[in-house]
C-alpha cells in the first residue's frame, strides 16, 4: 500500500504551498507527489496521467479539495469511479472528511461518499455556470451602455497622413514611417488599411 498526493494550480504563476502543507501529516514521499500547473477543465494533464499509471489496488490518493481533481462534474465522477472501483485505490479529500473511502469500507459508507461527491460536484459546476452567465450578461449590458473593452485606442499623430503619403509613394521606408509617427508597426498597418478603406476621418 502506497500513499500519493495530487496537487493542481490553474497557472504557472500560482503556488502549490497550501496544498503541500496539508499533505505533511501523511508523510508522503516526495516522489509520490504529483503536480499539474494547468486548468482543471479536463483530465488530460501529464502529471495526473502519470499518477494513474502508478496507482494500484489498496493505495491511497490524497487531495486537498475535490476541485483540485477537476472542475467538470461528469469528469470528476468518472475519475472517482475509475480510481475507487476499477483500480481499487482509496481517495481522501482533506477539506471534506465524508469523502474518505479509506475510512468507510462498508456499503453504506461508499454510498454516502458517492452521494456527497455528486452533490458537491453538481453544486460547484452549477455555480461556475452561474458565474459565466452573469459575466456574459454584465458584458452585454456594459456594451449596450457604450462601454468599450480592450486596450484604449492609440491616438494618431498629426503627421500620419503626410507620412502615409510619403511611405505610399515609396519616398520613405516603413521603418522611417514608424520613427516619424512614433506608433507600433501593427498599429501603422491597421491604420493604413482603415485609411485606404474609409479615409482619414475613420482613423482618428
Amino acid at each position: 500500500m502506497a500513499t500519493y498526493g495530487y496537487m493542481r494550480v490553474s497557472s504557472r504563476d500560482q503556488k502549490e504551498y497550501r496544498q503541500a502543507d496539508a499533505f505533511r501529516r501523511f508523510e508522503i514521499p516526495k516522489k509520490n507527489i504529483f503536480l499539474d500547473k494547468q486548468s482543471g477543465k479536463d483530465f488530460e494533464r501529464p502529471s495526473y496521467q502519470r499518477l494513474l499509471k502508478r496507482l494500484k489496488k489498496g493505495d491511497r490518493l490524497v487531495v486537498k479539495s475535490i476541485d483540485r481533481l477537476g472542475r467538470n462534474y461528469r469528469d470528476v465522477m468518472e475519475q472517482w469511479s475509475l480510481i475507487t472501483k476499477k483500480i481499487g485505490a482509496d481517495i481522501t479529500v482533506l477539506d471534506m472528511p465524508l469523502l474518505d473511502t479509506s475510512q468507510q469500507k462498508d456499503l453504506l459508507g461508499t454510498l454516502i461518499a458517492d452521494i456527497v461527491l455528486q452533490i458537491l460536484s453538481y453544486v460547484a459546476e452549477n455555480e461556475r455556470e452561474t458565474i459565466r452567465r452573469r459575466q456574459a450578461e454584465g458584458i452585454a449590458s456594459a456594451k449596450a451602455r457604450g462601454v468599450r473593452f480592450g486596450r484604449p485606442e492609440v491616438p494618431l499623430p498629426e503627421n500620419f497622413e503626410a507620412v502615409y503619403r510619403e511611405w505610399r509613394g515609396k519616398k520613405i521606408t516603413v521603418r522611417e514611417a514608424l520613427c516619424a509617427t512614433g506608433i507600433p508597426q501593427s498599429t501603422f498597418y491597421r491604420k493604413v488599411k482603415e485609411y485606404q478603406k474609409n479615409g482619414m476621418s475613420s482613423c482618428r
